[in-house]
C-alpha cells in the first residue's frame, strides 16, 4: 500500500496547505514543505533498501499493488515501482521541495491554492510514473493539466491567458488521441484474445495487425512527443516556460517533460514494438532537428527564461534519439538525460526567477556586470551553464555521451549530426553568462546576492548535478533492471526485423550487452 500511500500523501497535503492558508499564509509553506520533505525521505527509503541490480534480475518489480476498481471494464487499481519509476518518483520528491523552498516569498495572494495545485501536480506525476493499467495512467496524465493550468493561469506574467490555453490545446489535443488509442487497444485486443482489459501486462505482447498497431501507436507517441516536447509540436512550451511562476517553470521542465518520455520507454516501444520499428528513423531524425533547432532558438534569444526553455527542446531531443537507438548505452543516456536535465534546468529556471524577482525584467539587454553585484549567484549560473553545455564532470554530459554512443551503434549519419549540438550548446550556453553576469552594467545595477534561503536550494542543486557526473553508477544500477525487462517486453512483441542503419533496430540491439552499458561509465567518463 505504499504506492497508494504516497499519492494519497501528497494530495492530502495540498489539501491541507489549502485549508490552513486561511488562518496564516505561511503555514501553507511549512505544510507543503513538510509533505514533500516526508515523500522524499520516504522513496530515499525505498531506494536504500531495494535489493541491488544483480539481486533483482531483469523484470523485477520492488513493489507491486494491484486492486480490482472496475472489473466489467477491466481496469484496476495497478500501481507499480521498479527501478526507473523510482528514479523518476526521487527527481519528482527533489524538485517537489526545491519549488516549495523557491516559492517561499513568492504566491503571497492566494497562498494556500498556489501549494494546493503544486502538490497536486506531484501527486499526478507521481501516479503517472507508477501506473500499470491504461485507464489509470490516462486519468493521471490528464490529472496534470488542470493544476498546471491553474498555476500558470493565476500566477504567471503578462502573457499567461495566451501560454496557458496553448498548453491547454496543444496537451489536450494530445491526451485525447491517446485515449482513443488506448480504447483501439483496449478492444482489438478483446477481439483477438476475448479478453478485456486495460492493464499494461496482460496487453504486452499483443497480436494486433501492423497497419492497425501504427495508427494506434501514433495516438500515444503524438501526446509524448507533444509532453517530450519533440519538434514540430513544442511550439507551446517557451510561451508556458516564459509566462508561469518559478515554481512553474520548474515543475514544467523538471518533470512533466519527463512524463513523455517515460511514456515513450514504458508504453510506446514495449506496447507497438513493431510499428514503433517502422518510424523509428524519422523519429531519431526528429530528435536531432529538436536538438540542433532549440539549440540555435535558445541562441536567439533575448528573453532570459525563454532561452531557458529552448535549451529544453534541444536537451529532450536526446532523449527522443536515445529511445528510439534503443540499445542499452542509448536507454542508459536516455534515462541519465532526463535526471540531469531535471536537475540542471530546475536550477537554470530557479537561477532566472530569482534575477526577475530583483531586476523585474527578463530582458538580457538590461542585463549585464551582474557578477559584481552577486558574485554567488553568478557562480551558480555558471556552473549550471557549463552543466547545460555538456561540460565533463558532469551530470549532462554522462547521459548525453552515452545517447551518442548508443546512436552511433544504430546509425552513423544521425549521432554525426546530433553531436553538433555540444558545439552549438556551448556558444549559447557562454553567451548566457557573458550577457548576464559579465560585460558592462549598464543599467548601474546594486542587487543583493544570493540569500541563505536561496543558497541552501542551490548548494543541494550542485551537490546533486557534480555526483550525477562524477559517480552516475548508483542511477545506472538503478534503472538496469527496468530497461532490461523493457527491451524483453519489446523483443518478444517483435515478429519482423526492421531496418536502422545497418543494423535491426531490434535485432541486434535488443540483446546488447549490459555488463558493457554500465561497467563502460566509471568516475563518471564514458
Amino acid at each position: 500500500m505504499i504506492l497508494l500511500w504516497l499519492i494519497l500523501w501528497l494530495l492530502s497535503g495540498g489539501l491541507l496547505a489549502w485549508l490552513l492558508s486561511r488562518w496564516r499564509a505561511v503555514w501553507a509553506r511549512w505544510v507543503s514543505l513538510f509533505f514533500t520533505a516526508t515523500y522524499l525521505a520516504s522513496l530515499v527509503v525505498i531506494w536504500i533498501l531495494s535489493p541491488e541490480a544483480e539481486e533483482a534480475g531483469p523484470g523485477s518489480w520492488l513493489i507491486d499493488l494491484n486492486l480490482s476498481w472496475i472489473p466489467n471494464l477491466g481496469i484496476n487499481l495497478h500501481l507499480a515501482l521498479d527501478g526507473l519509476g523510482l528514479l523518476l518518483l526521487l527527481l519528482v520528491g527533489v524538485l517537489g521541495v526545491m519549488t516549495v523552498a523557491t516559492s517561499w516569498t513568492g504566491a503571497q495572494e492566494r497562498t494556500g491554492f498556489f501549494h494546493f495545485n503544486l502538490l497536486w501536480i506531484l501527486a499526478a506525476l507521481a501516479g503517472v510514473f507508477m501506473a500499470m493499467d491504461l485507464v489509470l495512467f490516462y486519468l493521471f496524465w490528464e490529472m496534470m493539466l488542470i493544476p498546471l493550468y491553474f498555476l500558470i493561469g493565476i500566477w504567471g506574467y503578462e502573457n499567461r491567458v495566451y501560454a496557458t490555453l496553448k498548453f491547454f490545446i496543444f496537451t489536450q489535443a494530445g491526451g485525447l488521441l491517446m485515449l482513443l488509442s488506448i480504447l483501439g487497444l483496449y478492444f482489438a485486443h478483446g477481439n483477438n484474445t476475448g479478453v478485456y482489459t486495460f492493464d499494461y501486462f496482460q496487453l504486452l505482447g499483443n497480436t494486433v495487425p501492423l497497419a492497425t498497431a501504427i495508427w494506434l501507436m501514433l495516438g500515444f507517441f503524438v501526446a509524448f512527443a507533444v509532453k517530450l516536447p519533440a519538434v514540430p509540436v513544442h511550439t507551446w512550451l517557451p510561451d508556458a516556460h516564459t509566462q508561469a511562476p518559478t515554481a512553474g517553470s520548474v515543475d514544467l521542465a523538471g518533470l512533466v517533460l519527463k512524463a513523455g518520455a517515460y511514456g515513450l520507454l514504458r508504453f510506446l516501444v514495449p506496447l507497438f514494438p513493431e510499428a514503433a520499428g517502422r518510424i523509428a528513423p524519422a523519429a531519431m531524425i526528429l530528435g536531432v532537428i529538436g536538438i540542433l533547432y532549440g539549440a540555435f532558438q535558445a541562441y536567439g534569444q533575448t528573453d532570459l527564461k525563454r532561452m531557458v526553455a529552448y535549451t529544453s527542446v534541444s536537451h529532450m531531443g536526446f532523449v527522443l534519439l536515445g529511445v528510439f537507438a534503443w540499445n542499452p548505452l542509448a536507454l542508459q543516456g536516455a534515462v541519465v538525460v532526463m535526471i540531469a536535465h531535471g536537475i540542471s534546468t530546475g536550477a537554470l529556471f530557479i537561477l532566472a526567477g530569482d534575477i526577475q524577482e530583483r531586476i523585474h525584467s527578463r530582458d538580457l539587454e538590461r542585463m549585464g556586470g551582474l557578477w559584481s553585484t552577486m558574485p554567488r549567484m553568478g557562480a551558480v549560473g555558471l556552473l549550471f551553464a557549463l552543466a547545460s553545455l555538456g561540460l565533463p564532470g558532469l551530470g549532462n554530459f554522462v547521459g548525453e555521451f552515452l545517447v551518442l554512443l548508443g546512436a552511433f551503434q544504430a546509425n552513423v549519419p544521425i549521432a554525426v549530426l546530433a553531436t553538433l549540438a555540444f558545439v552549438v550548446s556551448a556558444v549559447y550556453s557562454l553567451a548566457m553568462i557573458q550577457r548576464v553576469f559579465f560585460g558592462p552594467n549598464r543599467e548601474g545595477w546594486d542587487l543583493p546576492d544570493a540569500s541563505p534561503r536561496e543558497m541552501g536550494i542551490w548548494v543541494v542543486m550542485v551537490v546533486l548535478i557534480v555526483v550525477l557526473g562524477l559517480y552516475p553508477r548508483p542511477v545506472l544500477d538503478t534503472a538496469r533492471p527496468a530497461l532490461e525487462a523493457l527491451q524483453e517486453y519489446a523483443a518478444a512483441g517483435e515478429h519482423v526485423e526492421v531496418e536502422v542503419g545497418e543494423a535491426s533496430w531490434l535485432g541486434s540491439t535488443a540483446h546488447g550487452s549490459w555488463d558493457t552499458a554500465v561497467d563502460g561509465v566509471d568516475g563518471g567518463r564514458p
